[in-house]
């Protein structure tokens, strides 16, 4: 059996450094993922007036900003966020509720990534933004003067960032913020969850509230599965986040692919230090893999997962979109057809991650369709022995950190990968390939 400690959760690093920045007083953050996306992220705090130093592995101290980011007064903080979506997303928001200006920007795919749905919503409680390019679309200058109260309506048919980067802020507005959800539907709704967790965590006070025909009530949001637009709304008061010790939890993404790699390799695979109870999204791994057949142990802290035969699925996508690329290799080794659906929006991710692992699993005789929200791979169960004749294939992760991990699948039967920028998995697990030789024959 192969033993690994699980990665520390990306979208929960973020959350808590960010909660930490945002405090009176002083904090320590411990198993914070160090990866290039946290990077962005605390450089960014910092020129916006947060005191985040490296005292540990994994562990910073934080001196937060009382509430209120700073930004220029005529010449804008510069706020490179390069690849992460992340980073770009939720400081938007949070930022908006400090005073001066920003100019957010970043790497070339970041520009091509719309933002429009959030600035939209800034707009509406007091903040403005000049695009420097396409309107809606990264780099602009950001002027905010803190967020006005009342209430704004976001979508999230494109990100569930959107909205989290907008809880997140709300708290620091200047008179109690109501936030409904726009649009035409809701992805990646489980992401929220882990905002809502983390303003509870720091101490923050909200309600959620769901409608039911023309009456609003409270309701306990841990209950909440899901949300329509429409019939969800947040109500949010001013408040202070709270200094104090966190540690962020292990990340279901980043172990996504090893408990892939236990179904189809030749020893179990055993990842520790991930909660059973989590609210990442990114945990129903455990489920479509069990609903391809393999044999999983779950304990309270640890997961094993056994080699196993697997077949083709049906999947909902929406609420764990990180996970198709590593499922659709996983589904190339299956018996039968797997349909992956309900993703369209991962064609703007750091590539079209629809188009990109059907290309590449091409290359092994892997035949899969593209359809407008996800995929169909035809699995192939012969797959494993056919890959040793195939050493030497170039492969490309298309600068993408999920990309190039999840064919690192493709490996696990003696091949070996080449792959074109295995590098890029610094934005999000830094010692991929390190784990990685532990478990690859």
């Amino acid at each position: 059996m192969i033993t690994l400690q699980a990665p520390a959760s990306k979208s929960v690093s973020h959350r808590m450094v960010m909660g930490a920045a945002l405090a009176q007083g002083d904090s320590v953050v411990s198993r914070v993922l160090e990866s290039k996306d946290l990077e962005r992220t605390m450089a960014i705090l910092r020129a916006a007036g947060a005191g985040i130093v490296r005292v540990g592995e994994g562990e910073y101290a934080v001196s937060g900003v009382g509430g209120q980011p700073h930004g220029g007064a005529v010449d804008p903080v510069s706020c490179d966020v390069h690849e992460s979506g992340t980073t770009c997303r939720l400081l938007t928001a949070v930022l908006a509720a400090g005073m001066g200006r920003f100019r957010i920007h970043g790497a070339p795919r970041m520009h091509e990534r719309p933002i429009g749905e959030l600035t939209a919503a800034l707009e509406s409680v007091g903040v403005s933004f000049a695009f420097e390019g396409k309107p809606g679309f990264p780099p602009f200058v950001m002027r905010t003067h803190g967020l006005d109260g009342g209430e704004l309506t976001i979508g999230m048919d494109e990100s569930s960032q959107y909205l989290s980067g907008v809880l997140l802020a709300a708290p620091l507005a200047r008179t109690e913020l109501t936030v409904n959800i726009g649009g035409t539907k809701v992805v990646s709704w489980p992401y929220v969850g882990l905002t809502l967790q983390a303003l509870e965590q720091f101490g923050v006070p909200f309600t959620v509230e769901r409608r039911d025909g023309e009456v609003w009530s409270a309701v306990d949001w841990h209950t909440l599965e899901e949300a329509a637009p429409g019939r969800v709304r947040f109500r949010m008061r001013p408040a202070m986040y709270r200094a104090g010790r966190y540690a962020v939890e292990g990340d279901w993404s980043g172990a996504s692919y090893f408990l892939a790699a236990g179904a189809i390799g030749t020893r179990p695979v055993r990842i520790e230090g991930l909660r059973a109870d989590s609210l990442q999204g990114d945990r129903v791994m455990l489920d479509i893999l069990r609903d391809m057949g393999a044999d999983i142990d779950v304990e309270a802290d640890a997961v094993t997962v056994h080699p196993s035969e697997l077949h083709g699925v049906k999947a909902d996508m929406s609420r764990c979109p990180d996970l198709v690329p590593t499922v659709a290799v996983l589904a190339a080794h299956a018996s039968g057809s797997t349909r992956l659906w309900n993703a369209a929006h991962l064609r703007i991710k750091e590539c079209d991650r629809i188009a990109v692992p059907a290309q590449e699993l091409a290359k092994v005789g892997v035949r899969c369709d593209e359809h407008d929200d996800g995929l169909t791979i035809h699995g192939d169960p012969s797959l494993p022995s056919r890959l040793h004749s195939l050493d030497g294939i170039g492969f490309s992760a298309h600068g993408d950190h999920r990309i190039a991990m999840s064919l690192a699948l493709l490996e696990l039967r003696g091949a070996r990968l080449t792959l074109d920028n295995p590098a890029c998995v610094s934005k999000s697990f830094p010692n991929f390939w390190e784990c990685w030789g532990k478990v690859r024959v």
